[in-house]
């Protein structure tokens, strides 16, 4: 009964804690390689730096299908924002 409690207890902790956050990142750039095994990389801020990256190598820019637009924090965020105490 207590391990049933526990196992409760733990299972609606884990439904309390955020959810995961998606990808930081709204621009996806997709490289033409040219025998249809294009390569592709969501690593970009601006639409600037993806067409970029892409200029030269042949491809194109798209938007990340993974990006919310929600800001992305992190469990250390949450330690940063508490307020120190000093003596």
């Amino acid at each position: 009964m207590r391990y049933a409690i526990l196992v409760l207890l733990a299972l609606s902790w884990g439904g309390i804690s955020d959810a995961a956050r998606a990808d930081p990142y709204p621009w996806c750039g997709v490289y033409a390689a040219g025998n249809d095994d294009n390569g592709t990389n969501c690593y970009f801020m601006t639409l600037g730096q993806c067409r970029a990256a892409v200029s030269g190598v042949g491809g194109f820019c798209t938007s990340n299908p993974f990006f919310d637009g929600r800001p992305v924090t992190t469990p250390e965020d949450r330690i940063s924002r508490r307020v120190r105490r000093t003596h």
